[in-house]
């Protein structure tokens, strides 16, 4: 009976202890760290805290040791968010790193990574930029950098102020160049060093960009400000004589219009002065011989607009004297 009951505890015991670690492990698969080393100098490592410990502070401590007898130090700089810490920053002193997160009274290990520092690098900005014009063709150039240069790519993103998106050219360290500038328009330029992945690190990382530039034909500017300004001035003349050309049309359009409809209601009415020009100029004033002229002129227009009239009505009657003669028999 002692042995059933000494069998049963011992697997119980297995029970919890397989359920610990495996309770263990799933938080921490659970656990996503974010790892930056700043150009090999500082490391920075961040944890979700407000989702995987929301009102509990954690413990974190590091070493750079790789022997049996690490020598693990406590986190000397924590991040806070709002009294609670969720990442550390600490100096780089090797190539590996050991990282271990805890519980607030540290007797619980909650997270535990190794890793090499060196794949989390990233670097500075580029340094000492100058830039080289010849014609249309550009080439920039920085310092090289103290170490792993080979690692390093120098990105160039230029855009002139008619251009909405950045156009980005790459080359090794520590020279790229671009040709085909307008020297009539303003451009600004940017330069930033990014790591080699995956040969030098595991994550994407890029330096922040260097101060942007402005440059219009080999000339350095403060900014490219006046060049928007006579380009909006351009399109705002443009916008003005294209709406004095529409307003000219549109007038034209309207007087022609009220010229129509003026003469449809409104007849001109012949000037009084003319009516008896022939009878001075072609008739000496002889007013008898000025109106026989007249009505006979006026008599042959009558006659003229009624001889139509006269010949229908002679046509229409020898149709229906045809249609009785027809209808008789």
């Amino acid at each position: 009976m002692r042995l059933i009951f000494q069998a049963c505890s011992m697997i119980i015991t297995l029970g919890n202890l397989v359920a610990s670690q495996a309770q263990s492990s799933g938080l921490e698969d659970a656990i996503k760290t974010k790892i930056i080393n700043f150009n090999n100098e500082k490391m920075q490592i961040t944890w979700a805290a407000r989702e995987l410990f929301r009102n509990e502070n954690v413990s974190f401590s590091y070493t750079f040791d790789e022997g049996k007898h690490k020598v693990w130090k406590p986190c000397p700089t924590y991040l806070l968010d709002q009294d609670y810490n969720f990442g550390c920053l600490f100096k780089t002193e090797g190539p590996t790193l050991a990282i271990s997160i805890r519980n607030s009274n540290g007797s619980e290990e909650l997270f535990s990574k190794k890793l090499k520092s060196d794949f989390y690098i990233k670097p500075n900005p580029p340094e000492n930029v100058t830039f080289f014009w010849k014609e249309d063709t550009v080439t920039v150039s920085c310092n090289k950098p103290e170490r792993a240069v080979k690692c390093l790519r120098l990105e160039l993103q230029y855009k002139s102020t008619f251009d909405k998106e950045w156009q980005s050219r790459t080359s090794r360290c520590c020279r790229v160049g671009d040709q085909g500038f307008d020297s009539r328009k303003c451009y600004s330029f940017r330069v930033r060093l990014k790591r080699l992945v995956p040969h030098c690190n595991v994550v994407n990382y890029s330096s922040d960009w260097e101060a942007e530039t402005f440059w219009k034909n080999g000339t350095l500017l403060d900014s490219c400000d006046d060049d928007r300004t006579s380009q909006s001035n351009t399109v705002i003349v443009l916008s003005c004589l294209l709406a004095v050309l529409l307003m000219m049309i549109i007038l034209l359009i309207l007087l022609c219009k009220r010229q129509r409809l003026q003469k449809s209601v409104m007849p001109a009415i012949p000037d009084p002065k003319y009516i008896f020009a022939d009878l001075l100029n072609d008739h000496n004033g002889n007013f008898q011989e000025w109106l026989d002229k007249t009505d006979h002129v006026v008599l042959q227009t009558k006659l003229e607009y009624e001889e139509p009239e006269c010949i229908t009505e002679a046509e229409s009657q020898q149709e229906d004297e045809k249609n009785s003669g027809k209808q008789g028999p």
